[in-house]
């Protein structure tokens, strides 16, 4: 297959771990096993080269309170790097300040780009306390997708959000997970019985420690009768967790082999934030076979089958999470039957299966521009010079569309315009996944679809002290 020419911008990449450098690292690790080349721009520091491609590194700050997080900064140069390395197609990964700037590059030079939103901003700044910036930020990440041909979002409550803040050009993009890696077999009775010396219900939350993640919330599972915690991740809410949470077993951030060990060694999924776009950690539980308890809100809407995989709690009521833990706690049998219908149901949904679903939405951007240029509006091209540069350019885009290689098909999709946002919705699952879907939505009706509602403390929260809510 001939190469493809992505430039992907980045706010978040290696050394920092978090979910928008993971995914970007297996798009980046698919593009080099389909024989398309990417130019990587992302906050140094960094590393030179990753799956084969080029990283530029630039300046970046970290986030407050969120140190793994770097921003990068706009930089001068962009425009230059771009120009140079003659992208076929811009990819803005989760794009704020750094990719800003991409999106207006990639404008400047005409190319077509698709932006991928992965971070609740707003929802984020909200939780380490500052009110008032909503309408800041969403004009602020309007101005940035506006400018992009194709905005892809992975959840159905994500896509509900942007377009009722006016997004335009939305199409539903989920993400894969490894199953290989993340499997039941890893298993280890030795780890278990470190945490549960007398055969207790293990729940586990894998994770960053921060306020965006609501971790407090898991103080209150303290003390609930025959069941152990096992807490995976780190970060700034660390040291009160360890407070309030004497007896539970803390490992610190894992990776590799550690992290597929502990996954698959619970009983008992519990996720807490009620703001993620998608929340890949739910979607590595079920790899590993184990049952989840998560927020009624957010991409756990679109992953956790309630009476199936698992339960969906009121994001603000913390008696129904202890309730959900406690039920699948005490019954072995549920916890078998929630946990092999969970592996079952991600399987299928590998790294492979929905890069050819981005490759599909690459080909039509790429194709659309296409169709533009070759229909140019009247009066726009006044001399042979602009008259051979838009032929080139069609003839360009023309090829691109056929390296991508994924079909008639998939160039005939076309980006999807926000007031039809929640038909394509339903239309990026399967006929059983999107009644799945829509029951969920209408079970946690009195629930905001992860667009602000959840930033509220719990109701009926206990919260032990020196765990106060940041929200």
């Amino acid at each position: 297959m001939s190469s493809v020419r992505i430039a992907v911008i980045t706010e978040s990449f290696l050394p920092r771990v978090n979910g928008v450098t993971n995914s970007v690292c297996r798009v980046l690790e698919q593009f080099a096993a389909r024989g398309h080349e990417a130019l990587v721009i992302a906050a140094k520091p960094g590393p030179e080269r990753y799956a084969g491609h080029e990283v530029v590194s630039v300046g970046g700050f970290a986030l407050p309170g969120y140190r793994s997080f770097v921003v990068g900064m706009p930089m001068a140069r962009l425009v230059g790097k771009l120009r140079e390395f003659q992208p076929d197609v811009v990819y803005l990964a989760s794009p704020f300040s750094l990719g800003s700037a991409g999106a207006t590059a990639a404008r400047k030079l005409d190319i077509p780009c698709v932006a991928v939103f992965q971070t609740d901003i707003a929802g984020f700044v909200k939780r380490y306390g500052l009110r008032g910036t909503d309408k800041v930020i969403w004009s602020w990440l309007r101005r940035i997708h506006s400018q992009a041909d194709l905005t892809l979002v992975p959840s159905t409550a994500t896509l509900k959000a942007l377009d009722e803040h006016g997004i335009p050009r939305l199409a539903l993009w989920r993400r894969g997970v490894d199953a290989e890696r993340f499997h039941p077999r890893y298993r280890d009775e030795m780890l278990r019985h470190e945490v549960a010396p007398d055969r207790e219900t293990v729940v586990g939350y894998v994770g960053r420690l921060a306020p965006e993640k609501r971790v407090e919330l898991l103080a209150n599972l303290s003390g609930l009768p025959g069941v152990r915690l096992l807490v995976v991740g780190d970060g700034p809410a660390e040291g009160k967790l360890r407070e309030a949470l004497p007896t539970a077993t803390f490992t610190g951030f894992l990776d590799g082999h550690e992290l597929s060990r502990a996954y698959a060694s619970l009983d008992v999924f519990i996720h807490t934030g009620a703001d993620e776009t998608f929340c890949q950690s739910v979607q590595e539980a079920m790899a590993s076979g184990v049952p989840v308890v998560a927020p009624a809100a957010g991409g756990p809407l679109d992953l956790v089958t309630p009476g199936r995989t698992g339960v969906l709690y009121d994001p603000d009521s913390v008696s129904e999470l202890r309730a959900a833990v406690m039920r699948l706690a005490a019954n072995r049998e549920l916890r078998n039957e929630y946990g092999a219908n969970a592996r079952a149901e991600v399987e299928s949904r590998t790294w492979d299966t929905v890069s050819d679903q981005l490759m599909g939405h690459l080909e039509s951007v790429v194709s659309s521009r296409s169709r533009v240029a070759a229909a140019p509006e009247a009066g726009m091209i006044t001399t042979t010079v602009e008259a051979n540069a838009a032929a080139g350019k069609l003839g360009a885009r023309k090829a691109v569309a056929g390296k991508l290689g994924i079909g008639r098909a998939a160039a005939r999709m076309a980006p999807v315009e926000s007031k039809a946002a929640a038909s394509v919705a339903a239309a990026g699952m399967a006929p059983a996944e999107s009644k799945a879907v829509a029951g969920k939505a209408a079970a946690a009706s009195n629930v905001g679809a992860g667009n602000g509602a959840a930033a509220k403390p719990a109701k009926d929260s206990a919260s032990p002290a020196g765990l106060e809510t940041a929200a």
